[in-house]
């Protein structure tokens, strides 16, 4: 009989940070990507998998004990066409295997909220990103108390950490360009405070839900940092980095209205913009009451991200 081990799908560096963690934990893994890419390690088997295939990704997941939903399908504009499959592709795999389904989330699904943002907050999505989310989560949810599966969610603000890349958020793309020594254009208010979550901790929240049985049944929040505005975190990388005080244009809402009418991508960012336009607060109190995980010291956080942003922007 062969060990049993925790599949993960996804690659990106939520993926590659979990599939590391938990193998460095001496737990064996199979890492599922279209392409079998992913880090080195005596303990992690990359497979070249479409996860989208339920055939061929419950025959990658026969014996897992836990099934991790850590996958990223691109741009908002191929969300509706691409998760769908993809979500119950992952959910009929941890289905089928007698799994623990652990995913990935975001706080799209609650919407704008007046307050920080709790495990309990209702799902009330403004645009189809969230709405999308809310309806996964709800799949699985009613899976979980069919009894077919064990189901929980793991849910993050902005990514932080010297892996998080460019693509994955607003911060990195203004920070390319403000660790350079350029201007950056932002969206909202960047004096308005924002949760933001390290990347490891993620990864870190995501083991824990996969092994605890109070977790199942239920979204968590990753515990978090207090909220920081973007022109604060901006400001403490360039001051570890040695490039100054960030140089920050604001673009208006009619502007980037009017642009996305031409732009998918801006017309995306325009659905979700709430985030950086008021107070974006995450209140993770109750998954560190329950699970003992703390975020990682902010100093610490920051000392490790900005050396890799800046060479990172300076590459460019």
């Amino acid at each position: 009989m062969s060990e049993p081990f925790h599949l993960i799908v996804g690659a990106g560096p939520v993926g590659r940070s979990l599939a590391v963690q938990l193998a460095d934990a001496g737990t064996p893994v199979r890492l599922v990507t279209r392409s079998g890419g992913g880090p080195e390690h005596p303990r992690i088997a990359r497979l070249a998998v479409d996860a989208s295939d339920p055939d061929r990704l419950e025959e990658a997941a026969l014996g897992a004990e836990v099934v991790y939903n850590c996958a990223n399908p691109g741009a908002y504009p191929q969300w509706e066409r691409v998760w769908p499959p993809l979500a119950a592709s992952i959910l009929h795999a941890a289905e089928a295997s007698g799994a623990v389904l652990v995913t990935m989330g975001n706080l799209y699904a609650y919407g704008p909220v007046d307050g920080p943002m709790r495990r309990d907050t209702p799902l009330r999505p403004t645009d189809h990103k969230g709405e999308l989310r809310a309806r996964m989560w709800r799949d699985a949810l009613a899976a979980n108390e069919a009894g077919r599966v064990r189901a929980t969610e793991a849910r993050a603000s902005d990514y932080l950490g010297p892996t998080a890349p460019v693509a994955n958020g607003l911060l990195p793309r203004y920070a390319d360009a403000t660790l350079a020594g350029r201007p950056a254009t932002v969206f909202g208010d960047p004096d308005a405070p924002h949760s933001w979550t390290a990347v490891d901790d993620i990864a870190a929240t995501l083991a824990v839900l996969g092994r605890d049985e109070r977790a199942w049944g239920s979204p968590w929040l990753v515990p978090s940092n207090p909220p920081r505005s973007v022109r604060d975190v901006l400001r403490a990388l360039g001051g570890r980095a040695g490039t100054g005080e960030p140089k920050l244009r604001r673009m208006p809402r009619w502007a980037l209205s009017s642009l996305g009418l031409v732009v998918p991508i801006l017309r995306e960012v325009s659905g979700v913009l709430y985030q950086f336009e008021r107070p974006f607060e995450v209140d993770a109190t109750e998954t560190t009451a329950t699970f003992g995980i703390e975020p990682t010291d902010w100093d610490a956080l920051l000392d490790a991200t900005a050396p890799a942003w800046h060479e990172r922007a300076m590459a460019r």
